[in-house]
């Protein structure tokens, strides 16, 4: 344990020390955060490391009572840490003492995925970064071996992953490691460690080999030895495991049954105003998805894979330019924000990876092709303006702006999933009430995207629950949600391709409680604008509103609405 865990006297204090101490035993924290010691290490994602998490959380949590009850632990800097540093350790707690962590497939969200997604962000300029790759990737044998132990743990135990997750995650490892039908038999690290200086490429080369060698291996087993042992398990988590992890990723004791009726009146919402624009796009089209579909050959689009990234880069920059002095109050680091192109073998959803906390690492998005190189338009742009600016960018680059001012903490690791996603999906929203969606076309692809999180509210809590579809649905009502019909709902109700919506499912079933973060998030963020501005009336400005509201750090749902309120 770091010494300044022993002499933290605040509540911001023990969150930073808290900090200090996860980078010592979560490498890969370590590399998001900047922390040059951390580029050549992997976490030990054995039960045993799994453990020494666990009691890290718990003397933290011991100390922040401590801290606390000090003479200035009760100001509103101090409470507001010591409120989320307690809300998301006591969170990660509960988990961990359900042994989730020792049943962790997922298409999206395992050791397995921070492992090789930290490949992608570690630094790769000069040769000590490159040393600091070959370091770490001859850490991926051990890393693996660790996450199997702790699956192998789950089975003694009887806890299982679903099935459907260990069959897609072997065939992703298949792709990791070029052994699927479009590999070309040498891989991803192979692949990634020829990109270093020729001074290290036979270390590189070798290092790769092993950690190609370690994820084959962790493949085979998973194919041959867990899955016949989890043949058959659920798919779905039931109430009491999908309250623990709702509280997890949302920060919030959620009504889950008020949660998936919202779900359903913003499906009814939507549905209205898409029926709106697909009219205007094909007079007489049967649904909007029709017309979506009309668009995929006869609307606006991007030619090529370079082509797509450049013109993401240019949504934007455009962004940034109109927005900031307007809407927003941009420092200059934070106006900085790369395009890339996603690694093969990722889920299909864009992401965003935020920059190191010396913007030595700028913020990124991440667009996977899925073998595309034709891009339309409709299904980008509010995408871009979600996964960048004014989205997750804005948000988590001012978090890492003002983190001296916060805590480290509240502005990095602290992070509460619905709150980020939340804004993220009011962003695309803003953007919708500022002109930016100018054609039918993009408005019903944001109408769509929105959709897209109506109907995960829908079937994630829906599936898992077991919930039965109203009457009032489209969609077999009065039967019982399961995940063969989510994703047939999930599918009729969407503009993106099957392999897209096959994939979202089994994201759903994996990581139970995330997806519904998106839609109650935004919520959040447009009840606790609705109040600042009712508050101030025609004194409300946008402005400085979102300005302090990108400032505040995380939160949980619990305490968001409060917070915006009063700002």
């Amino acid at each position: 344990m770091s010494d300044a865990m022993n002499a933290a006297p605040l509540p911001r204090q023990v969150a930073d020390a808290y900090v200090d101490a996860l980078v010592e035993l979560d490498p890969i924290t370590g590399t998001y955060l900047g922390v040059p010691e951390s580029h050549g290490k992997l976490p030990d994602f054995s039960p045993a490391g799994q453990e020494a998490l666990a009691e890290l959380s718990r003397v933290t949590l011991q100390r922040l009572a401590e801290a606390e009850a000090r003479p200035g632990g009760d100001s509103e800097a101090e409470r507001r840490c010591a409120r989320l540093l307690r809300e998301r350790l006591t969170a990660e707690l509960a988990v961990h003492e359900a042994d989730e962590g020792l049943r962790a497939v997922s298409n999206l969200n395992s050791p397995a995925h921070s492992v090789r997604g930290i490949f992608t962000v570690m630094p790769s300029e000069s040769a000590e970064d490159w040393t600091n790759v070959a370091a770490r990737l001859r850490a991926v044998p051990a890393a693996m071996e660790g996450y199997r132990a702790s699956l192998e743990a789950g089975l003694a135990k009887k806890l299982y992953a679903g099935p459907r997750q260990v069959s897609t995650v072997t065939g992703q490892l298949s792709e990791w490691i070029g052994e699927d039908e479009q590999g070309d038999g040498k891989g991803w690290f192979v692949s990634f460690a020829g990109e270093g200086p020729e001074s290290l490429r036979a270390e590189l080369t070798e290092a790769a080999g092993a950690a190609t060698r370690a994820i084959g291996e962790l493949r085979d087993w998973l194919r041959d030895v867990y899955a016949p042992a989890v043949e058959g398990a659920p798919e779905t988590v039931g109430r009491e495991r999908y309250a623990r992890w709702a509280r997890f990723w949302n920060g919030a004791d959620l009504d889950l049954d008020e949660a998936y009726a919202y779900g359903w009146s913003e499906f009814h919402r939507l549905l209205a105003e898409m029926r709106v624009e697909a009219e205007k796009i094909l007079p007489g089209a049967r649904t909007p998805w029709e017309a979506l579909r009309h668009l995929d050959t006869h609307g606006e689009a991007v030619e090529g894979v370079d082509e797509v990234r450049d013109w993401l880069q240019s949504i934007m920059d455009e962004a940034i330019e109109k927005l900031d002095g307007t809407h927003f109050e941009l420092a200059e680091r934070v106006k900085r924000v790369e395009s890339r192109i996603a690694p093969p073998g990722s889920a299909a959803a864009p992401y965003y990876t935020q920059p190191s906390l010396d913007f030595s690492r700028p913020g990124r998005t991440w667009l996977p092709t899925m073998g595309e190189t034709r891009f339309p338009v409709y299904d980008l742009v509010s995408t871009w303006y979600h996964e960048g600016v004014p989205g997750h960018h804005l948000q988590l680059a001012q978090w890492a702006h003002v983190a001296d001012e916060l805590s480290r903490y509240q502005t990095t690791v602290g992070m509460v999933s619905a709150n980020a996603e939340g804004w993220a999906l009011y962003a695309e929203r803003l953007m919708d009430e500022l002109g930016f969606l100018h054609n039918a076309e993009r408005r019903l692809g944001y109408l769509d995207a929105q959709m897209m999180r109506a109907t995960r509210v829908i079937v994630d809590i829906g599936m898992h629950l077991e919930l039965e579809i109203p009457a009032d649905s489209p969609f077999h009502p009065g039967e019982r949600w399961t995940p063969e019909l989510a994703q047939e709902f999930f599918g009729m109700h969407s503009g993106r391709p099957a392999d897209f919506v096959e994939s979202e499912l089994v994201r759903y079933l994996g990581i139970p409680g995330q997806a519904i973060g998106y839609k109650l998030g935004e919520r959040a963020w447009l009840t606790g604008r609705a109040a600042a501005r009712e508050a101030h009336g025609d004194a409300f400005d946008a402005k400085k509103w979102h300005m302090a509201a990108l400032s505040q750090g995380s939160l949980g749902l619990d305490d968001l609405v409060a917070e915006l309120s009063a700002l």
